[in-house]
């Protein structure tokens, strides 16, 4: 079950950093291991500015200390949370410390709110519609 489970997660991790780099890519940003590249918050940032049509202010652009990458990664939260997307359990030490399952779930539920809520079939959400 282990090796099916650890498959699965493979296969999420990609097909995630598949949607995130085509969402970023107009920054000229890329993710190569979703787990690495977020941990900073910048990408992370770029990302949300993007699905959120809004800049996020100031951020440390080329984080150097942990306590920068906290930043970021909080602001990138606050942001969500702000939005009204409830999370449990994310904080910002999952991100900056590499959580892969943590960070899949926060992944996925950017896409549900921030992708999946805004389409719209015969004035049905996606949900309404499946």
């Amino acid at each position: 079950m282990a090796l099916l489970e650890q498959q699965w997660v493979t296969v999420q991790q990609k097909t995630f950093t598949k949607w995130l780099n085509a969402k970023v890519k107009p920054r000229d940003v890329a993710v190569n291991d979703l787990v690495t590249d977020l941990a900073d918050g910048v990408i992370l940032i770029h990302l949300l500015e993007i699905l959120g049509n809004e800049s996020l202010g100031r951020y440390a652009s080329k984080p150097k200390l942990r306590v920068q990458r906290f930043e970021n990664v909080n602001k990138a939260l606050d942001f969500i949370t702000g939005r009204g997307v409830h999370m449990t359990n994310i904080g910002a030490e999952d991100v900056v410390d590499g959580n892969r399952k943590i960070i899949l779930g926060l992944i996925w539920t950017l896409i549900l709110r921030f992708t999946i809520s805004d389409i719209n079939e015969e004035g049905m959400t996606a949900k309404e519609g499946l």
